[in-house]
């Protein structure tokens, strides 16, 4: 089967090393384009910088888009679908935005549109959703989904550094763009849990500024200090619920005791949970990014090709609405400015340096959060689990 592959950073050159290496399963696999930019085309024998001559080679079966963002993947994608060819991608920003659109194209040219890769990296995460979702209801997913703002909070909580030294490490380690919004800001994991209520739900799910999303970008090392010592643990997690035919979506900070799941993953790892109506709860946990790992998934989703392994179809027909406050929950909000009358409705008192909101639905807190920031940028608030307690919570918040 030969192969182009659209991009060749870090998990480009990860599929390329992996499929020439001599192994049972790849032997019949080889690349026979790598598209890279006109000044690095003499650098490698197989490289080109016409996309035309890939998609007007009849031999190429599969393309593997890893160049990241939105353009030109989205338009490099359809091309290669309606040119017949099977397309695999770990870009989980187009994913989010066109599944849909991409879909629709993979079946009306009866190819494959394959994405292991795009959530969870190695973790086989989209596969297994795939496999419950054939015989279940799914109705609740989380996790953490972001293997660097897990790292910068798990390095937070063992060494006691503060936000930007960690980032710097992160960056360092190769972990973290030069740019780390997308993953300290939560958009990175809005993206990977919108690809996984699509699947989940039957239902498209598209990234937009309006959904509740909010990241760890002014987190301190006091906070992480405070709830530490109380035995809680900050992860920055992607949520959603499905009731009836409503769902609810959240990117936020979550305390977790020490002794659950979330609270001991650690460094850049994920650990990503489903709900079904008869299989109950499963979890998986992997290394969520890195060459190796993410290009592990783009393989497999290869091999599933070549051995005519059909993924699950969805043609995101369900009619669900999403209700941004469809469930309620706890929050602990620090902010220089007294605003405790936004939340008068919603027994929220002063303990220690946090206001501690009672039961207020999820997306009026965003919502309400958004206003606060716009007068005090460095204001940030945690969200609490449903096994927190009156007692708990107070020492947290005053300790």
């Amino acid at each position: 089967m030969n192969i182009a592959i659209l991009g060749f950073g870090t998990v480009g050159t990860g599929v390329f090393k992996m499929i020439n290496q001599v192994h049972r399963l790849t032997e019949n696999l080889h690349v026979k384009y790598v598209f890279v930019r006109e000044n690095k085309k003499d650098q490698l024998a197989e490289a080109t910088a016409s996309f035309d001559e890939i998609i007007n080679d009849p031999e190429v079966e599969v393309v593997v888009e890893v160049l990241g963002g939105l353009e030109p993947a989205h338009q490099y994608i359809l091309a290669a679908l309606r040119h017949h060819k099977h397309v695999i991608t770990a870009n989980k920003a187009v994913i989010a935005c066109y599944l849909e659109e991409f879909t629709q194209a993979a079946a009306e040219n009866q190819v494959h549109f394959y994405f292991e890769s795009s959530v969870g990296g190695g973790t086989p995460w989209i596969s297994e959703i795939e496999r419950a979702a054939r015989v279940d209801d799914i109705d609740h997913i989380q996790g953490i989904f972001n293997g660097t703002s897990n790292f910068i909070l798990d390095r937070m909580a063992q060494s006691g550094a503060a936000f930007a030294d960690v980032l710097g490490q992160a960056q360092e380690l190769g972990y973290a763009e030069a740019d780390p919004s997308a993953d300290v800001d939560g958009w990175d994991i809005a993206n990977k849990l919108c690809i996984s209520c699509d699947i989940a739900y039957d239902c498209f799910v598209s990234p937009s500024q309006d959904l509740p999303v909010f990241g760890i970008r002014n987190i301190t090392a006091a906070d992480i200090n405070a709830f530490a010592r109380q035995g809680y643990t900050v992860k920055l997690m992607g949520k959603s619920r499905q009731i009836g035919n409503a769902f609810d979506y959240a990117v936020e900070p979550t305390l977790y005791p020490r002794n659950t799941f979330e609270a001991n993953t650690r460094e850049n790892y994920n650990l990503i949970s489903l709900h079904g109506q008869t299989i109950g709860d499963l979890n998986f946990i992997g290394q969520g990014a890195g060459q190796l790992p993410t290009a592990n998934a783009i393989i497999q989703d290869i091999l599933d090709i070549v051995e005519r392994r059909d993924h699950l179809k969805r043609g995101f027909e369900r009619q669900l609405t999403f209700q941004a406050n469809l469930t309620k929950s706890d929050y602990l909000l620090r902010s220089t400015i007294n605003y405790q009358q936004l939340f008068s409705n919603y027994d929220a008192h002063q303990v220690g340096d946090y206001v501690l909101v009672h039961q207020i639905p999820v997306g009026l807190m965003h919502s309400l959060m958004k206003n606060i920031q716009e007068k005090d940028p460095h204001a940030w608030m945690v969200n609490l689990p449903a096994e927190s307690h009156e007692g708990a919570i107070q020492k947290v918040a005053y300790n």
